[in-house]
């Protein structure tokens, strides 16, 4: 019997302990990639990423076409020079093609190193943004409404627009 007390002690302790931590935290949620688009600085930095995406496209594909110019020249000529100088062509075709290539992948993370140099302020400072709503309106936890299948807490999109003047 005495046994029996302290179980259920222990679980109206459990169950009561649960019932007030519960009741203690509060839950919101964000969408952080609409609030980070919605920022004017991502919207400069968007607009830079494309601009020098676009020079990187416009190089590859003037090298695109130098190097098919070539491969026909080479193809027409092939006839009237001898097979060491077609072998000779060849190689040099090749290395261009490589020369492409590398091109592409060297652009690419460039491309890849500038997105995230210039995004990464604008991530603190909705991070910080973020923080300071759910600080001043007392919510523990700010999940990612992108990550969330249910979402019954408060959005707090509207509040942290407004904490960034957007």
């Amino acid at each position: 019997m005495k046994q029996l007390k302290t179980i259920l002690l222990a679980t109206a302790l459990c169950i009561g302990t649960i019932s007030f931590t519960q009741a203690q935290s509060k839950v919101a949620h964000i969408n952080t990639q609409e609030l980070i688009s919605a920022m004017p600085a991502a919207k400069v930095a968007q607009a830079e990423i494309e601009t020098l995406g676009k020079t990187y496209q416009t190089d590859i594909q003037a090298s695109i076409t130098e190097y098919q110019n070539t491969v026909k020249q080479y193809e027409a000529e092939a006839a009237t020079k001898t097979d060491e100088e077609n072998q000779k062509r060849g190689l040099e075709l090749q290395e261009k093609q490589q020369r492409i290539q590398q091109f592409r992948a060297d652009a690419q993370k460039h491309l890849a190193e500038k997105e995230a140099e210039l995004f990464q302020p604008i991530q603190e400072a909705a991070m910080k943004a973020i923080s300071e709503v759910a600080k001043a309106q007392g919510y523990q936890y700010v999940l990612d409404r992108a990550t969330l299948i249910v979402a019954d807490g408060k959005d707090i999109l509207a509040d942290v627009k407004k904490q960034l003047g957007i």
